[in-house]
């Protein structure tokens, strides 16, 4: 059963349950001048106001409830389980308001019931209340829009963190070093991206890559911004990597790498040219 899948209108009709449910233990009728020793019984004393108001309504509200949290409602002679709760609704309600026009069922015996001052008492109040607004909630969820709406909101996404952002001393770079500083401590001269340098460098001497079985795990930073691809080799970016960021490369695939992300997640950068190595 899908809990998310219950409307404002259920909610309703599980809290008319709930009333009823407690108004069953309430006294059904009340005697005017009666001593404080009386006994006054409850609905679980009459067996026609248990029948028609009390299990009728439960299994109703029951009915109706179950229908809407299933994936696929079992029908019963072509009707299914929720029209048969709402119907139990109904007739609870309906057996709700007979009983408060004759609390004590016909039965009279001291005389007249209205010449002993015997009229519906609390709990019989309470239930017919109950199987209104449960009979009510059932019938009017399938036309009212305000009652569709679910009864347990579905949980908000949690907010990405911006991407490109790193936690307090680096993305799990050794020594939180910056992409101006080598592996070892040593300062190096980085020329910053879009500015000029502050001292004549020589042009990179690429470096060869290692064979594929002697391929260690290594910090790398951009020198531009440059997409990411998924591993199935589509070439839909997933991410992209930015300047300024250590990113960690797990995998290298000829002369493509596979770089892992802050957020753990990981794709294949096409274009290695220039990147710095940790």
């Amino acid at each position: 059963m899908n809990i998310r899948s219950l409307t404002r209108g259920d909610g309703v009709v599980i809290g008319a349950a709930v009333l009823l449910f407690i108004a069953s233990f309430l006294d059904i009728f009340s005697i005017d001048g009666a001593s404080g020793g009386t006994s006054i019984p409850s609905a679980w004393s009459s067996g026609p106001l248990l029948l028609g108001v009390v299990l009728a309504g439960l299994i109703g509200a029951a009915l109706v409830v179950v229908s809407h949290g299933l994936p696929q409602v079992p029908k019963i002679v072509g009707l299914d389980l929720g029209q048969f709760g709402v119907a139990f609704t109904v007739f609870a309600a309906w057996s709700a308001l007979g009983n408060v026009f004759d609390p004590m069922g016909g039965v009279d015996n001291v005389g007249s019931a209205s010449d002993a001052g015997v009229s519906a008492g609390t709990g019989l109040i309470l239930a017919f209340i109950a199987t209104l607004i449960m009979a009510a909630g059932a019938i009017a969820t399938p036309l009212v829009p305000a009652l569709q709406a679910a009864l347990v909101p579905a949980p908000k996404p949690a907010a990405p963190q911006p991407y490109g952002a790193q936690p307090p001393g680096g993305y799990g770079y050794p020594g939180a070093q910056q992409p101006g500083q080598a592996f070892g401590g040593q300062p190096q001269q980085a020329q910053a991206f879009g500015g000029q340098p502050s001292q004549p460098q020589q042009a990179p001497t690429p470096q060869p890559q290692p064979p594929a079985g002697d391929f260690s795990p290594f910090w790398f930073a951009v020198p531009v911004p440059r997409p990411l691809f998924a591993e199935d080799g589509s070439q839909t970016p997933i991410a992209e990597l930015a300047p300024g960021t250590w990113y960690l490369a797990v995998e290298q695939r000829g002369a493509n790498l596979v770089a892992q992300t802050q957020d753990g997640r990981r794709g294949v950068l096409q274009d290695t040219s220039g990147i710095q190595r940790g």
